[in-house]
């Protein structure tokens, strides 16, 4: 019997959850950031500009999704400029009916559409705090790029409660920094830590006709009944995507009988399953005497923490899956053939 661990139901909508506009300190207009978008194949944008929350409802129809979030900012002060570290969080409201700033309520509000500005202390006590206030008043919350803001292992294992961090995250990339973040990721599932992974632009669009353009790079990949808003939301907050720089997924599932994972994906080179410890697999398409991999089979281990599966096409970009926590799935090991 298959148990999917991406939904079967529903289709797949390209997204990108973080962008910046000219409400804030990106080049395009709300207005032309759906269109260039939904010309390059995107159904969905979060538009998640700096400290300003301002929903664009107004911006959705049939064929795209404009999502509303902000992104908040705990910032280091007393160093200059470029040394100074951050922690930087989206939030994405998960109703299209919410209005106030994720950071605030109705007692902060001073005006039509104006809020009393919220700062967050760069501590861990600070960005906690942050998150925790914006998850409790109805938003997704995730973690961005981590290696852009000189945040090391000390400080980001000390933050919590997030629902997703950026694995990758194109803006960072394309500005020369190693903003692909597994290891991260891998940290934070290892220490028990129930996180999704999302694939990001970032994009503020200030170098067109350039290497720097930072649009279409980072997506994450949406499985949803509809473009309803709250269908997607409900999508995010179950996990039915996964983040991609290119590769497509088709499908993940578990097979309850032997507990085995099958992947279903387009012309992968490499596959690799990453399960909490040492115990790596990469499968390689030459060894499976094919060009492409389009299907792959693993097993788990009962001593595998979680699993969470890689996927490589022939220029060595990635597509990533959530992780799954192995005690989470039910799997009767008593009946299962694992790999040692």
């Amino acid at each position: 019997m298959k148990k999917y661990l991406i939904s079967e139901e529903g289709k797949f909508y390209k997204a990108n959850l973080h962008c910046h506009t000219k409400v804030s300190d990106g080049e395009l207009t709300p207005e032309e950031m759906k269109a260039l978008y939904l010309q390059n194949g995107y159904s969905i944008v979060a538009f998640t500009d700096h400290n300003h929350f301002v929903t664009h409802n107004d911006l959705t129809d049939e064929r795209f999704l404009a999502l509303n979030g902000v992104e908040n900012a705990a910032d280091e002060v007393g160093k200059p400029r470029f040394y100074d570290r951050c922690c930087d969080v989206c939030f994405i409201a998960l109703s299209r009916e919410r209005k106030l700033h994720p950071l605030q309520d109705e007692n902060d509000v001073k005006g039509d559409g104006e809020y009393a500005p919220f700062v967050s202390p760069y501590t861990p006590e600070g960005v906690n705090h942050m998150i925790a206030t914006g998850v409790k008043n109805g938003f997704f919350a995730t973690y961005n790029h981590p290696t852009w803001s000189m945040e090391n292992y000390t400080r980001y294992m000390a933050y919590h409660g997030m629902h997703a961090m950026e694995i990758f995250n194109y803006s960072s990339a394309v500005d020369g920094y190693n903003e692909y973040n597994p290891d991260i990721y891998d940290d934070k599932l290892r220490a028990g830590e129930k996180l999704f992974c999302i694939a990001t632009d970032d994009n503020h669009n200030r170098a067109p006709h350039s290497r720097h353009w930072d649009s279409f790079g980072g997506f994450t990949m949406i499985k949803s009944p509809s473009l309803c808003y709250e269908d997607v939301t409900s999508a995010l907050l179950k996990g039915d995507f996964y983040a991609s720089r290119g590769p497509i997924i088709k499908a993940l599932w578990l097979d309850t009988e032997d507990g085995s994972i099958h992947l279903e994906c387009e012309k992968a080179k490499k596959i690799v399953l990453t399960r909490g410890g040492r115990r790596c697999r990469a499968i390689y398409a030459e060894e499976e005497g094919v060009e492409y991999l389009t299907e792959v089979k693993c097993s788990v281990n009962p001593t595998d923490i979680y699993f969470r599966a890689t996927v490589f096409d022939e220029n060595g970009m990635t597509a990533d899956t959530n992780a799954y926590y192995v005690d989470s799935l039910g799997i009767d090991f008593s009946r299962q053939i694992y790999e040692e």
